[in-house]
C-alpha cells in the first residue's frame, strides 16, 4: 500500500507539471469560502482568449486536507471571515506547495488576520514579503509598473501584493485590500467601470500565467 502511496503522489506531481486546471479550496473557521461565484469562471475566460492558455472552464471546489489538491497546479481561495486549517489540512497544504502547486489567496475584506495566522502554521520560519513592483508576476503579458491595482476601496490603505517564497519559488501570492477578485464577477454585481474590471482580470491573468511558468 507504501509503494501506490508514493506512485500515486509521484503521478500528480507529474500532473502538476502539464495540467492547466484551476480549483477553489474550501477551507474549515466558517469563512465564505465560496464567495464570488462568477470570478473565476469569468477569469478564465479572459485568460484564455488573451493569454493563450487552455484552462479547463470545469472548475471543481477542493478541500484543503484532500490528496485531489495535487490534481490542480493552481489553489484559488477568497472569503471575508475566519480561516482555520487542521494538522492534516498544513500537512497537506506545505506538501502540496512544496511539490510545485501555487496558491492564490485574494482578500475579500476581512480575511487578513485569519490567513496570516493559518499561513504561518504552513510554514512557520517563512515570513509573508511584500512583492516588489519590478517582480514578473506584474510584468506577463500585461504590465503593472505600479504594482497590484486597486479595485475596491475600503479602509484607504494601498492594494499590497504579499507572497511565501520556499526555496526562492513563490508559492503563496496574497492579494491585500485589493479586492481583485470581486473585480472578476459579473460587471452588474458590484457595478464597476469597464476599466475597473479589465485592470482585475489582466492582473489575475498575470496571476495565472506566472503559476504556470514557475
Amino acid at each position: 500500500m507504501k509503494k501506490y502511496s508514493y506512485f500515486l503522489f509521484f503521478m500528480c506531481l507529474c500532473f502538476i507539471a502539464q495540467a492547466q486546471e484551476i480549483a477553489v479550496l474550501k477551507y474549515n473557521g466558517g469563512g465564505d469560502w465560496y464567495s464570488n461565484p462568477t470570478a473565476l469562471p469569468n477569469l478564465i475566460n479572459f485568460t484564455n482568449r488573451n493569454c493563450k492558455t487552455a484552462i479547463d472552464k470545469n472548475i471543481v471546489t477542493v478541500e484543503t486536507g484532500d490528496d485531489i489538491i495535487y490534481n490542480y497546479p493552481i489553489l484559488f481561495m477568497t472569503g471575508h471571515g475566519n480561516v482555520f486549517f487542521t494538522d492534516d489540512d498544513v500537512l497537506n497544504l506545505r506538501k502540496y506547495l512544496t511539490s510545485g502547486g501555487f496558491l492564490h489567496v485574494s482578500d475579500n475584506y476581512g480575511l487578513d488576520k485569519y490567513i496570516r495566522r493559518e499561513l504561518k502554521k504552513v510554514f512557520p520560519k517563512l515570513e509573508l514579503k511584500e512583492i516588489p513592483k519590478n517582480h514578473a508576476i506584474y510584468n506577463q503579458t500585461f504590465s503593472f509598473s505600479n504594482g497590484l491595482p486597486k479595485i475596491h476601496e475600503h479602509d484607504k490603505k494601498p492594494p499590497q501584493g504579499f507572497g511565501l517564497f520556499y526555496k526562492n519559488r513563490l508559492v503563496v501570492f496574497y492579494d491585500y485590500e485589493s479586492d481583485l477578485s470581486d473585480g472578476w464577477e459579473d460587471a452588474e454585481i458590484h457595478n464597476n467601470s469597464k476599466e475597473t474590471r479589465q485592470k482585475a482580470l489582466k492582473m489575475g491573468a498575470n496571476i495565472i500565467e506566472y503559476a504556470f511558468k514557475n
